[in-house]
């Protein structure tokens, strides 16, 4: 009985602060992903994530975003070219252009964890060891 007080213990303390690290994980993701943002991607999607109608999609609140982290992290190394894209009724013609050569694995999955959580959006974090084996599976 003894030894099983220290280690329930050790277990509680151990889950306490990996909970509390999730957050600042979370945290310091969202702040690199805006920065990335910023700079990659808001001449298309806006400040506020709004899009530009009949060209480039909004990215709040949408299945794309909020949907299957694989699909989206496609979307952003290989690009969606060709044709339109519907989203919520509304359609959208400008191609979204592969970012593969442009940002690295921890900026993908930076700048979808951002735009995961911005815009009215609350989604999963995406890592970028998530990220490093989609870009493998896909090359």
């Amino acid at each position: 009985m003894k030894k099983v007080i220290p280690a329930v213990f050790v277990f509680i303390f151990a889950t306490a602060f990996a909970i509390q690290q999730q957050p600042a994980g979370l945290k310091a993701a969202i702040a690199r992903g805006k920065t990335v943002y910023e700079n990659a991607c808001l001449a298309c999607h806006q400040q506020d994530g709004s899009g530009v109608p009949n060209m480039n999609p909004p990215l709040a609140k949408t299945k794309w975003v909020l949907g299957d982290k694989k699909a989206l992290t496609k979307i952003i190394l290989k690009g969606l070219q060709g044709g339109e894209i519907e989203i919520d009724g509304d359609t959208f013609h400008n191609p979204m252009p592969p970012q593969e050569s442009v940002l690295n694995d921890q900026e993908i999955a930076d700048v979808l964890t951002y735009v995961r959580n911005s815009f009215g959006n609350k989604a999963s974090m995406v890592t970028m060891a998530e990220v490093k084996a989609l870009r493998a599976k896909l090359k």
